[in-house]
């Protein structure tokens, strides 16, 4: 009988990010096993200890440390304080015959000898430190970068992320049951993290990986698909951050190429965000691309990079800031239409709003 699959679906700040599938080794550790399997289906119904349903569904993961782990299953306090087990409060632990020698294993987090409950952690580097004190029972295969995005998700006090990561839903598939994972796209041959890719990552072949990559992203922006176009130009720029200032004894020509991709990437995926009616985002990578040095972006990157964050200006109503972004795009280039016309509209609201105010005033005075 196959060892049992289940899966995380997994929202960071509530926007879906994707399917992790884990295999348990029930056949190593069959009650460590049961107790994730149970409390990924739910199946069990209402915790002795905590009151609290006994499931990993809604639960956060609540501490995130690069290069290290990603730990969740307080499924009660949801601050790894709580949780508990489908055997109780706590269970010992089964067997340390499984070692931590490669990445993304599912572990037993505990509070020392005997003390598993419900929390668990998946590891992203291998963790022969843990050998002995935690239980190995499972691992994940697939979503690897559904892990990568948690573990590289913002944090905020301590190792809390600063947008809540929940599993949206889990459970258990059926032997033979498709797992739920999109395949790759066509055309894409590259890991969705540059940590886990295996082939060459000098500056030259950054760049012809980020160009690829650019290259399906504009064809999905070309047949409308703006979320698939965005996280296209978002891996490219992951893998040029990889070595984010080329190294001094670059060709010239190289490292020109290198920023114009960069620039090209965080161009288009603000743009993307604004179709996506992001405009916040918009504003953050059009920000990137004015502060990279003044030497290579060019007028035109400059001008989409002013235009497009005063038009994210005028969708959050920032008047002001959208009018001082598209007067500059108009300085470098004065007979653009698109920057024109958003100007003519941040002028006719700012003349409203003024307008409404003026009578507002008169009112209090009359």
């Amino acid at each position: 009988m196959p060892n049992p699959r289940t899966y995380f679906d997994i929202t960071i700040g509530q926007e879906p990010i994707g399917r992790i599938v884990f295999e348990l080794f029930a056949d190593v550790v069959p009650k460590t096993a049961e107790n994730f399997r149970a409390l990924c289906t739910g199946e069990k119904g209402i915790g002795q200890t905590t009151g609290k349903p006994l499931t990993y569904k809604g639960a956060p993961f609540h501490r995130i440390i690069p290069d290290f782990m990603i730990q969740g299953g307080d499924f009660s306090n949801q601050n790894g304080t709580g949780g508990e087990s489908i055997y109780g409060a706590k269970f010992e632990d089964e067997n340390f015959d499984l070692k931590h020698d490669v990445p993304f294993l599912l572990s037993m987090a505990n509070a020392g000898a005997g003390t598993n409950g419900s929390q668990f952690f998946v590891t992203t580097v291998p963790t022969p430190h843990l050998d002995g004190k935690h239980v190995v029972f499972g691992k994940v295969l697939k979503g690897i970068s559904v892990v990568r995005e948690i573990e590289r998700t913002p944090k905020g006090n301590g190792d809390a992320p600063l947008s809540p990561v929940i599993i949206a839903d889990c459970g258990e598939l059926a032997e033979g049951e498709d797992d739920g994972v999109a395949a790759p796209d066509a055309g894409d041959k590259y890991a969705d993290w540059p940590e886990d890719y295996e082939g060459p990552k000098a500056d030259k072949d950054l760049v012809v990986i980020a160009q690829d990559l650019k290259t399906l992203g504009n064809n999905f922006f070309k047949a409308g698909d703006y979320a698939k176009a965005q996280k296209k130009y978002q891996k490219a720029i992951r893998y040029l951050n990889e070595n984010p200032v080329p190294d001094a004894d670059s060709p010239p020509e190289l490292v020109k190429e290198f920023y114009a991709v960069k620039i090209s990437c965080f161009l288009n995926k603000g743009f993307c965000a604004l179709k996506l009616d992001r405009p916040e985002l918009t504003i953050k990578d059009m920000t990137t691309v004015l502060d990279i040095d003044a030497e290579y972006p060019s007028v035109a990157d400059k001008t989409k990079a002013f235009f497009r964050r005063g038009s994210a200006y005028l969708k959050i109503n920032d008047l002001d800031s959208a009018k001082a972004d598209l007067e500059q795009a108009k300085k470098l280039s004065p007979k653009d239409p698109g920057v024109l016309r958003e100007l003519e509209a941040v002028q006719t609201k700012l003349t409203a709003k003024r307008n409404k105010e003026k009578k507002a005033y008169a009112k209090m005075f009359a």
